[in-house]
């Protein structure tokens, strides 16, 4: 029962997307501009992103507050156990993966 509708529903949106509606080149201009607002407006929004981080990392004195943690950090490494150090890698990459992995797809998206 389920292979009949599946094969009534290919078949309808085949049909469907055989059809061509005549509308004077003005889906492909559309389709043109599209993209090229999307990026200016991504790029504006990334550039203006990168900056506040920038400027709140220097209104908050971020060096100071990195060199501390990294003091700490490597304070206390040798006194801390493996298995803590293990799972925070694992982590980590684990969450550098992910956010690449979803990079990847989204420009696949975008290049469609």
């Amino acid at each position: 029962m389920n292979d009949d509708n599946d094969m009534l529903l290919q078949q309808f949106f085949s049909d469907a997307a055989s059809q061509h509606i005549d509308d004077n080149g003005f889906t492909e201009q559309v389709m043109r501009r599209l993209p090229l607002r999307i990026n200016w407006f991504n790029r504006l929004w990334t550039v203006s992103c990168i900056v506040a981080a920038v400027v709140l990392f220097t209104l908050l004195h971020g060096w100071e507050l990195l060199t501390v943690q990294l003091e700490v950090l490597f304070r206390t490494l040798p006194t801390a156990s493996l298995g803590k150090w293990l799972m925070m890698l694992v982590t980590v990459i684990g969450g550098l993966l992910i956010a690449g992995a979803s990079e990847v797809i989204s420009s696949e998206r975008v290049r469609r």
